[in-house]
């Protein structure tokens, strides 16, 4: 495990979905994504501290994103048992924006995502950064309507 000098490492992202389980499938079968540990089901008094979410529950599993190892960061999938109504999707909305995924072909990935049922916000290009170098990307949904970046870099 390899931490910062200060000792702080990443640990994970959380995305609540409508159906956890059809979404964390997605994850593993699109990006290679591993469940990591036993299934969650939050809920009780300490539960109920920590969120301020009188009587409400947690499902779902960390899944390991792919690229760091057996101790790399994870998404959290989880389904709340009262969901608040889901916001438009936008890149311009204050706050987490996206995942992004480093991938062998981008056209291939987002046909994939596609077959899942997400969809296109944008279309594919091609951008040359100087000092960086060339980088093909995308920007799509998950089957939920949650951001993710397709990326190549030439």
């Amino acid at each position: 495990m390899t931490t910062s000098p200060s000792g702080i490492r990443y640990a994970h992202t959380n995305v609540i979905a409508t159906d956890w389980k059809r979404l964390q499938d997605f994850y593993i079968q699109v990006f290679g994504c591993e469940p990591v540990s036993s299934e969650r089901d939050h809920k009780g008094p300490l539960f109920e501290a920590l969120t301020g979410f009188k009587g409400g529950s947690f499902q779902g599993r960390h899944l390991r994103l792919p690229g760091h190892g057996e101790r790399g960061p994870t998404l959290e999938v989880f389904q709340s048992s009262q969901n608040d109504p889901r916001q438009p999707t936008s890149l311009l909305r204050p706050g987490f924006a996206h995942l992004a995924f480093e991938v062998p072909d981008v056209e291939a990935k987002r046909q994939e995502v596609l077959q899942w049922g997400g969809r296109d916000v944008g279309q594919l290009v091609t951008l040359d950064i100087p000092g960086a170098g060339r980088l093909t990307l995308i920007y799509m949904t998950d089957p939920e309507g949650n951001i993710v970046e397709l990326q190549k870099w030439n």
